[in-house]
């Protein structure tokens, strides 16, 4: 099985870890079907000095069949859980694993898409069968966002992993923003035909496991599943 640090990394998984798709991710869909991995995110969006945005704080719950494939071997002290610092090395291998796909995340302050230094504070924690990674994603340079509109996205461009936002209220948080920001979520049109796709997807033609392996992090493929939080500011 691969190493749970390589687990991120969409292409390479699909090329090297067919064992362990078949062995863990197997329960949770066919092994030619797409996607492979289920995320459920949350997003804080920070603001700093002048009130400029600062960087992006991710948490990213993992579906139970991946986070079962990740942890294991990771109980170092034989007590039944893996605890967070147990989980530290993992959270830090992965972290900066996602430079390859720049994060699955994209930001555009007044129409500008901004660039992201290295993820500081990366951290892992079992919450009962599900694995959330969390990490602090800050901008190369802190952007004024003023009167403009800031939007997130967060997507896989290959389609491996399938984000979705979280239902919860503090899904999408502003830290020390100017008064009167808000945050709008929006969520992808395509959702139905991804459940459909996910499980037809070797029956279709042009959706093949084939299809999907050509994709590389340039595609245009997976944006149409983007989950987007906008900020407005008066």
């Amino acid at each position: 099985m691969a190493s749970p640090t390589a687990l991120l990394s969409a292409r390479s998984f699909v090329a090297s870890s067919l064992a362990a798709l078949a062995l863990g991710l197997g329960a949770a869909a066919p092994a030619s079907a797409h996607p492979h991995v289920w995320v459920t995110s949350k997003a804080e969006i920070d603001y700093g000095e002048g009130s400029k945005v600062t960087g992006i704080r991710h948490a990213w719950t993992f579906d139970a069949s991946y986070s079962a494939s990740a942890i294991q071997g990771l109980d170092a002290n034989g007590d039944g859980t893996v605890s967070p610092d147990e989980l530290a090395g993992l959270a830090t291998d992965n972290t900066a694993n996602l430079a390859e796909f720049a994060y699955f995340t994209k930001l555009k302050i007044g129409g500008k898409e901004q660039t992201f230094a290295d993820p500081i504070e990366p951290r892992m924690r079992m919450d009962g069968d599900r694995l959330t990674l969390s990490f602090l994603l800050p901008l190369k340079s802190p952007v004024a966002q003023g009167r403009g509109v800031a939007a997130l996205e967060v997507f896989d461009p290959t389609y491996f992993v399938a984000f979705s936002l979280s239902e919860d209220a503090d899904t999408a948080r502003l830290v020390g923003s100017p008064a009167g920001c808000a945050a709008t979520i929006t969520r992808p049109k395509s959702e139905q035909a991804k459940t459909a796709d996910a499980k037809t997807a070797d029956a279709k033609p042009g959706l093949s496991e084939a299809f999907f392996e050509a994709l590389t992090n340039a595609s245009s493929y997976g944006v149409q599943f983007a989950n987007r939080i906008i900020v407005a500011c008066p």
